[in-house]
């Protein structure tokens, strides 16, 4: 079902009007939360590094090591854990309920394919809002994160930014929209697929989004092993920058 909706996304065969509702749906509405969940993460993790850098004498080095941090692992995957929580499941539980109800079949007897006017919509918007939200996530981590240094811990704002932006490149901010790009696609898919596999009524319906999130965050994971390799082999230097 993941090939068939990119075949469709790729020849252009994609609802626009369920297109712009399910973009609604994975980015206003979720944006949120999403903000949220990455100040507090920024935050603690400002937390645990400030303490330690500081008995090094380090502290100036604290914002490169939390921007790297943030860009190439942190944002990716908790932007997209939330994703999964909230769109995953939405996503599984519309279409399960299409499903079991069998509306997914009326629609066939109209002449209209499933896969584009239901999966190929929803795949779209998660492949564009996933890094959106994810370049939005990781500039309020890293201003949650200036912002406890400076009034708790004394750190500057100007040293924090300024050793963020000597260690963090172009580079990172590619892979990292790469990552939520590579998971956006992930959930959906995941998501989509459980949904148009349900039976069994409402219980059915129920075991389906639960399947559906559990898989799509295991599947995240597995994913940000294998890009990480990739994109990260050998030894770095990005420290050295901010040092």
């Amino acid at each position: 079902m993941g090939g068939q909706a990119l075949v469709r996304i790729l020849q252009g065969k994609v609802h626009k009007r369920n297109t712009l509702e399910q973009l609604k749906l994975v980015g206003p509405n979720t944006l949120s939360v999403a903000l949220l969940t990455a100040a507090f993460v920024g935050m603690v993790f400002t937390i645990q590094f400030v303490r330690e850098f500081a008995k090094l004498g380090l502290t100036r080095s604290v914002g490169g090591v939390l921007a790297l941090a943030l860009s190439r692992e942190l944002t990716p995957v908790v932007t997209c854990i939330i994703l999964a929580g909230r769109v995953g499941s939405a996503f599984a539980a519309e279409l399960g309920t299409m499903q079991v109800s069998e509306q997914t079949d009326s629609l066939r007897v109209l002449g209209t394919d499933p896969v584009d006017y239901l999966v190929s919509p929803r795949v779209l918007a998660c492949m564009i809002a996933g890094p959106v939200l994810n370049i939005m996530c990781f500039a309020m981590g890293l201003a949650a994160s200036v912002g406890l240094a400076e009034t708790v811990y004394g750190v500057s704002a100007n040293v924090i930014l300024d050793s963020a932006c000597r260690a963090i490149t172009s580079w990172d901010i590619v892979t990292s929209c790469i990552k939520s790009w590579v998971f956006g696609t992930i959930i959906a898919v995941v998501s989509c697929s459980w949904g148009f596999t349900t039976t069994g009524g409402a219980k059915g319906v129920g075991e389906s989004t639960t399947s559906a999130v559990v898989i799509s965050l295991v599947l995240i994971f597995i994913a940000d092993f294998i890009l990480s390799f990739l994109f990260f082999q050998g030894q770095g230097d990005a420290l050295k920058q901010c040092m």
